[in-house]
């Protein structure tokens, strides 16, 4: 296999990167290039995102990469969900983009219902209700007389915005277009009624390109800028979930995935949507993936405890390594208590550590005393609820779950990862750890033709990086602590 080099802009809610990737006799290499802030801009009462500080991002990411010297087969861009850029009439970009965390969808999508009833949402488009979804932003922009959105012609999504500016071609990305809750992922295609009830016009969003679409080049004046020449720019999983979840490396479809961080997603890979009464009321959520498949998924809460934590105890003074909190988690005993991480006391506390302290006084108890029994009692959690949301997952998927494949941040984390091993029972393959940026450039490279299948795609990866497996151990303890964690929680 020829040595070929692809390009990836990975970027977050709080920071981006600029990834190259190299691919050489069926193995893969990233390195880092750039690495930028994404902060919101806050103007008025209201959240925004500086596109043009990306675009100024993303050029300075295109000459580090002619500094390496090597051609750039093409170049792929993944960002976060839901949030779009309007459009004029003439192509402009109107205003700064509006930011997912603005509170001006709150309570969006309860007005919204009272034009469209909620289980027809939910049944047209099989996305979870969040109110910061493209639907109630359009919405709540509509019904707020927003004069920006009355001058719009169309929207990109972030992603697509981007590539616009590179290219000055639009398209519309299937993965990060289903987030919208506007998508139908039976037809693939968005719901006019939907956009209709938004009080915006259907044509508002253009035709859905899959991933691996070529968008356009480099438009010349920034190809003479950057020196880079007028590089292709493709369509990858512009949502940076369907980039990660194409890196899985699995060997057949029988597995679930969880892409771990401060979130944790955890789902399956079908062929087709789940949509149900059971679905809605576990609110799961059906996303498009890579080769039109739909990643039928749920939200849990991840790190996020943890990483609460560290910062009350930073404001103490004490601060903590990854392989400190993984000798004090095993220090102290095990389940003395647990939580349900997705209870709502631990969305945003002014202490995670008392809101913990509380939940365990409410269900009667031992309440943690020392910062290694809040870690051990938040490992101890996630692996129990992954347990729980993997059984539901068990029931509903259209073929047996042998396996638990974790990608991203919380791969790099061998206690947790055994620990989940433990409670669900089967085993869990760990990594890799950059699965968006791994995804990002293997669609690039299946756009190509340097890589045939996602199948293929997989081996390559599964070749390149580590892979840590953890199987099950001490079956019959972790049984009766998920019983007292079902019975804690309260869940069903």
């Amino acid at each position: 296999m020829e040595r070929k080099s692809f390009l990836a802009f990975d970027l977050g809610a709080t920071s981006g990167r600029t990834i190259l990737g190299t691919i050489e006799n069926n193995r893969i290499e990233l390195k880092e290039l750039t690495r930028f802030p994404n902060q919101i801009l806050q103007i008025g009462n209201h959240f925004h995102w500086n596109i043009y500080s990306l675009f100024e991002h993303l050029k300075e990411g295109l000459v580090a990469a002619k500094k390496e010297g090597v051609e750039i087969t093409s170049i792929g861009i993944d960002t976060w969900g839901v949030d779009f850029v309007l459009l004029a009439d003439d192509g402009s970009i109107l205003g700064a983009p509006y930011a997912y965390r603005d509170p001006h969808t709150i309570g969006a999508p309860e007005k919204f219902f009272e034009i469209i009833p909620r289980e027809k949402v939910y049944d047209l488009t099989g996305i979870q209700v969040m109110n910061f979804n493209s639907l109630y932003q359009l919405f709540a922009l509509s019904q707020a007389g927003n004069s920006l959105l009355k001058a719009t012609k169309e929207i990109l999504f972030m992603p697509d915005a981007l590539a616009y500016m590179l290219t000055g071609n639009k398209v519309v990305e299937y993965t990060i277009a289903s987030t919208s809750q506007i998508l139908n992922p039976r037809t693939k295609k968005f719901e006019p009624e939907l956009l209709e009830g938004a009080g915006v016009l259907p044509s508002i969003l253009g035709d859905i390109v899959m991933p691996g679409h070529k968008i356009g080049i480099l438009r010349n004046d920034i190809a003479d800028e950057c020196e880079l020449g007028n590089v292709p720019v493709v369509t990858v999983a512009g949502h940076d979930t369907g980039s990660a979840v194409a890196a899985v490396p699995a060997d057949n479809k029988n597995f679930a995935y969880l892409s771990s961080g401060t979130w944790s997603l955890m789902g399956i890979e079908v062929n087709d949507a789940i949509i149900n009464k059971e679905t809605s009321e576990l609110n799961f959520t059906n996303e498009g993936g890579v080769e039109g498949t739909t990643r039928f998924l749920k939200n849990i809460t991840g790190m996020w405890l943890l990483e609460q934590c560290l910062k009350e105890w930073k404001k103490e003074g004490i601060s903590y390594d990854y392989e400190k909190l993984v000798h004090m988690a095993e220090t102290v005993h095990a389940f003395q208590s647990v939580i349900d991480p997705d209870d709502v006391s631990f969305a945003n506390p002014d202490k995670m550590t008392s809101a913990i302290a509380d939940f365990c006084v409410a269900t009667k108890q031992i309440v943690p005393s020392t910062h290694a029994e809040f870690v051990r009692c938040i490992f101890e959690s996630l692996s129990l609820k992954y347990n729980y949301v993997l059984g539901k997952l068990k029931g509903l998927a259209p073929f047996p779950i042998e396996k638990l494949h974790v990608i991203g941040g919380g791969s790099k984390n061998p206690l947790l990862n055994q620990w989940t091993a433990n409670a669900i029972g089967i085993p869990v393959a760990a990594g890799p750890s950059e699965a968006t940026a791994i995804g990002n450039i293997m669609i690039q490279a299946k756009a190509a033709g340097f890589v045939k299948s996602l199948p293929e795609m997989r081996r390559i990866i599964a070749e390149s990086v580590q892979i840590d497996e953890f199987l099950p151990q001490n079956s019959e303890i972790w049984t009766e602590a998920y019983n007292k964690f079902i019975a804690v929680t309260g869940l069903k």
